[in-house]
Formats: structure tokens, C-alpha cells, sequence
């Protein structure tokens, strides 16, 4: 699953690696654990705000229904 950065922020779990908002979280080759993952999605990091959100992915539907 696949991530959108939220929030600038270097990774301490990943050799101190950025993150800008709008960059996909994780990077290829990183495989980041369901606690590390809720971590950055919720309030429960060191920032005290969420960092990362799932990637919305939008269907032909909504997007031709947007179009329209």
C-alpha cells in the first residue's frame, strides 16, 4: 500500500530520510511495519500530527462524473 507525505519529515527509522508533502510514502525497497505505519498516520509520532495518508485512488466513474 502506498502512502502521500502529508507533512515534511525525516524518517529516523530510515537513516534520516525526507519526506516532503505530496512525496509517496514508502520509498522502494522499504518495507515499514503496521505499527510504523500508524505511527505516521496518526498523532502518535513525535510531531504530534499525522504525517502520511493512504493514496486516494480515484475511479473512471467519480472522474468522469467530476468532468461532467
Amino acid at each position: 500500500m502506498r502512502y502521500e507525505v502529508l507533512e515534511y519529515f525525516e524518517d529516523k527509522q530510515d537513516n534520516r530520510r525526507k519526506y516532503f508533502p505530496g512525496d509517496a510514502y514508502p520509498r522502494r525497497g522499504l518495507k515499514p511495519t503496521a505499527e510504523r505505519l500508524e505511527e505516521l498516520s496518526t498523532n502518535k509520532n513525535c510531531r504530534g500530527v499525522p504525517l502520511i495518508r493512504e493514496e486516494q485512488k480515484e475511479d473512471k466513474e467519480t472522474q468522469t462524473e467530476a468532468e461532467s
